[in-house]
């Protein structure tokens, strides 16, 4: 499992483990039950402290991305993949509409927000 910490993002740490693993689960880069790395060794991994990966996990655990099972550690739990796909949807319109309104405010058209979208997929 590869977890990109960035210290110049401004996020805090434990958000960008929560995110980052989070995002492998709905992706399907991590399967039901499969096991997570120990918060010690993620923490060593990413020379942060065991705390800051204890809240991510906490974090990933409270909103059912993943179990603890005691003295056996974290697993990825199974997730209802529609679910959690028509709730990214509803996320990416909510966006969708917002561009759209402030689209209006700067006179752009449909045609220049497309524009922007494949320089930035681009610079990926």
């Amino acid at each position: 499992m590869n977890i990109f910490i960035d210290n110049r993002s401004g996020a805090p740490i434990y958000d960008q483990i929560y995110n980052q693993i989070k995002d492998m689960i709905i992706c399907g880069g991590l399967a039901a039950n499969e096991p997570l790395p120990s918060i010690r060794s993620l923490a060593k991994d990413l020379r942060i402290s065991v705390v800051t990966t204890k809240r991510a996990y906490d974090e990933l655990e409270r909103e059912g991305y993943i179990y603890t099972l005691p003295a056996k550690g974290c697993f990825v739990a199974a997730q209802n993949t529609e679910m959690l796909k028509e709730h990214n949807l509803k996320l990416i319109e909510d966006h969708l509409n917002e561009i759209r309104k402030l689209a209006g405010l700067c006179c752009l058209s449909k045609q220049d927000i497309i524009d922007m979208f494949d320089i930035i997929e681009e610079l990926e």
